[in-house]
Parts: C-alpha cells; structure tokens; sequence
C-alpha cells in the first residue's frame, strides 16, 4: 500500500512538472512534497523542462559588409537544415561586386531554414537562416546541474598567448579533422595558417598521400582487313537542339557594368610607345635565383610597378583622381597601383598599397599574395578599393596593343604588351636581339594633356631600359 501510494505521489509529481515546466531541484537529492527523499547519483541527465526543449527560434540576418554593399550572391554553404552550429562556425560564402566574404554565426543552435539557395541573390538586413537557440539555458541549469565544457584550444583567437590567425573556412577545417591550430606552422603572411598548411599537417601525422590521377590507356586501332569494303556515308542535314539561355548579371561582372558605365564619361586619350627590356630581362635573370630563395616568384611586374611610382614622384597630377563633376582634383599621397587580373570569377583589379615605400622584393611578395587570393576568389574589399593608378598586364595572354579604360575616379591607365624578341639597331649600327615590349597608356583628357602624359611615358620607359638609373631615385 505504501508502494502505490508512492507511485501515485510520482505521477502527482510529473503532472506537476508538465503543467508548470519549472521546479527547482538541488544537487543530489530531490523532494516529493513531504514523503522521504529520494537520492539519485548521474549529476548530468535525470529530468529536462519542456521549454528548454523547444528553445528559441531567431532569425540570423545578413548584417551590412561594408563599402555600400546591399546585395550579395550566395556561393557556398557551409551548413544544411538541422545541423548544430556553435558561434563563429561559418554559415557560407557570399560574393559581392567587390569581394568574397564568409559568413559566421551569432548564436549556439541548430538550423532549422536556409532563405536561399545556392547562387540566390541576398540582401543586406534580410534573413538568412533561421536558428533554434536554447533560449531558456538558465531553466535547464537550475532542473540538471552540468559541469561547463570549454571550446577546443584552436576554436579561440589567442592561443596560449600567442595570436593565431586563420580564415573561419581553416578553423572549420581544422576543427573538423581534431588538429590543434597551436601545433601547426603558418607559411601566410604574418603566420596565417593557410589550407595548405593544415593539409600538410595532416598528411604528416597520417601518412595519407593522394594516389596519382588514372592515366587513359591508348588502345591502337583494330586492323583493317584487306577485304573490309568501305561503306559509302549517307549525306544527312545536322540536328542542332541547343537553346538560347539567358541569366542575371551578378558578382564582378556586376560591378564592371557599373564602372564602364561611369568609364564612358570620360574624354579618354591614348599614346603608345615601345620599350626595350633587354637590360632588365638580364636583370631579372641574376636576381630570379635570389628571389626564389626566399619564397617568391620574381616576375616584370615589380619592376614596372617601381617605375611607375617614380615617375608619380614627379608627375603627381597622374596619382589623383577628381569628383563627379570634374570641378575638384585630389592628389593622392599614397601610391596604390592596381594590377588588372583575369580569374575565373571575372575581371579583378587588387591593388598594392604605398608602392612609394616599397621595395621590389617587397612588391613581388605583395603580388604573389594578391594573385593567390585572386585565384581563389577570396580577395578582401581592402585588396580590391582604394586604388589610385592602374596598370593593365594583357601581354601575359596576348597582344601587342591595347586600348585600356580607365577606372573611374582614376586618371590614367597603363597595358603591356607582350615582351618579343625583335631585330634592332644599337648606337653603331649593329643588329642586334632586342627584347620588345609595347606599352599603351589612356589618361582623362579633362585634366591631363598628351605632353604631360608623353613626359611621364618617356621617364617610365628610361627606368626599364636603364634599371641602374632606379638607383638613383629609390628612397
């Protein structure tokens, strides 16, 4: 009889519980209005309230990215309905006219909706997923009394004193392979762990090696029998079923519609020259060797980009930018020469800051970061703004000549040429190999005339055919 009155007491009890979802219950022990104590000894997991079951469902809006970005087209997710995400677990990738930008998480939940799909525009302040967060942790806390579980060590930014720096995208890579950002190398800049850097890792305490791509055997031929008659083909008209297809305008190729637009006000003018590298391909020759052993590629590009910025020291109308309606002209300080690049993504123009100050191994190590990023399409918005002078390579696909269009609120704009070698004459009259490169400038004629354009041209050009007059200049 005791016993039923006991169970009675029980489901009098768990009533309670449903009807109210709160009741406090200490450690160890819990009261049944008044009948003994009964004790029970797991600390973690006995009874959990209803509410804190259910928790909260928050919208997580696309908050603003900066630069007067109100769109974004979404590349990647990182995440699907009903997975557990943690904050600063990314969410996904979104591209905009200017940068890739990954996203991360504000709250500890689980996903319930994504708003969109892959290649879906978003929009600045709208939702973006909706996640469950345990909204009542507090009730949760006072039914179950659980001990508190830290992050992983390579979760957190600072990591035994010493800053870690790695994308959320190496982080979560990290994280899913249990390595520890402390006790991997960064070969970035400034020690950033890259991918490539937790691939190695991984590879070093696997010893998992990718197996070589399948090579296609070639299978010769069958021969033919000399009594094989060869079939007359029967002439038939082709099937063609392919269809027009249209889509929207969207990421880079968004943003050169809007710059070119802006181009078209411009009164461009044009002038070209050619330049003989053959000292600086020399030059280059006897310093590749040095460069690389330092880690970096040495290409042209350093040297034209140092020449430029000398020849800005004395022509500074051609590092300034003027207003919409031409009636106010800025001279920049700062030497931020873009280099126009072709990715898959489209037409990219990173720029390197304060050239002035730099020197060309510390260009070439800019420019190799610049193009890594811009390969893989994750360039910031601070890679990608702020330029004041522009130099267009069209020689690395092909070409001698170009008509470049100027980046509005720049001025002028430079194209190479491809480098050939062409017959010339020396100072005695003697042919000689020369190695050729063509170069065509556009500048705003509002504001700039051709003698002053002429002027810096020749100055630029008698930098690369005499790199030791470099010398003389560089501070």
């Amino acid at each position: 009889e005791k016993a039923l009155k006991v169970l009675s007491t029980w489901e009098i009890c768990v009533r309670y519980f449903q009807t109210c979802n709160v009741h406090v219950l200490k450690p160890n022990y819990v009261c049944f209005f008044g009948y003994p104590s009964f004790k029970y000894s797991h600390p973690h997991h006995f009874l959990k309230t209803t509410a804190a079951v259910r928790g909260q469902v928050v919208q997580f809006k696309l908050s603003d990215i900066g630069e007067g970005i109100r769109e974004v087209t979404v590349k990647e997710w990182y995440v699907k309905e009903g997975d557990t995400v943690s904050q600063f677990d990314s969410i996904c990738e979104v591209q905009s006219d200017k940068a890739s930008v990954t996203i991360t998480s504000r709250y500890d939940g689980v996903i319930k909706k994504l708003y969109y799909n892959l290649d879906d525009i978003a929009y600045v302040g709208k939702p973006l997923v909706d996640i469950e967060t345990e909204a009542l942790k507090d009730s949760e806390e006072d039914v179950v009394e659980t001990p508190a579980v830290s992050h992983d060590e390579h979760t957190h930014q600072e990591i035994k004193g010493r800053k870690t720096l790695a994308t959320p995208a190496v982080r979560r890579l990290a994280m899913e392979n249990n390595i520890k950002l402390s006790e991997v190398v960064g070969s970035g800049k400034d020690g950033r762990i890259l991918k490539e850097d937790i691939l190695n890792y991984l590879e070093k305490q696997t010893g998992a090696i990718l197996p070589p791509s399948p090579k296609a055997e070639i299978m010769p031929p069958p021969p033919k029998p000399k009594d094989m008659t060869i079939p007359i083909p029967v002439s038939k008209p082709p099937v063609f079923t392919g269809k027009d297809k249209t889509e929207p305008i969207k990421g880079f190729q968004k943003a050169m519609v809007k710059t070119m637009s802006a181009a078209l006000k411009i009164p461009h003018f044009g002038y070209c020259d050619e330049v003989d590298l053959t000292e600086l391909v020399k030059l280059r020759e006897e310093l590749k060797p040095i460069a690389f052993a330092r880690g970096i590629k040495l290409s042209f590009m350093p040297f034209f980009l140092k020449a430029v910025s000398l020849g800005l020291l004395q022509f500074p109308i051609l590092n300034a930018s003027v207003d919409e309606n031409c009636q106010n002209i800025t001279y920049k300080a700062s030497h931020n020469i873009g280099i126009a690049m072709d990715t898959e993504q489209g037409l990219i123009v990173p720029n390197v800051k304060n050239v002035q100050i730099c020197s060309i191994f510390d260009i070439a190590t800019e420019l190799n970061r610049l193009q890594k990023l811009g390969s893989a399409g994750q360039l910031s918005t601070t890679d990608l703004t702020g330029g004041t002078f522009t130099l267009s390579n069209i020689g690395s696909i092909g070409g001698t000549y170009a008509k470049p269009v100027i980046l509005p609120p720049e001025v002028a704009i430079g194209a190479l040429g491809s480098i050939k070698a062409i017959p010339r004459f020396n100072q005695k009259g003697e042919v000689y190999k020369a190695q050729i490169m063509n170069v065509s400038w556009s500048a705003d004629h509002r504001v700039i005339d051709g003698a002053t354009m002429s002027r810096f041209s020749n100055l630029w050009k008698s930098y690369l055919e005499n790199p030791a007059f470099m010398l003389l200049d560089l501070k």
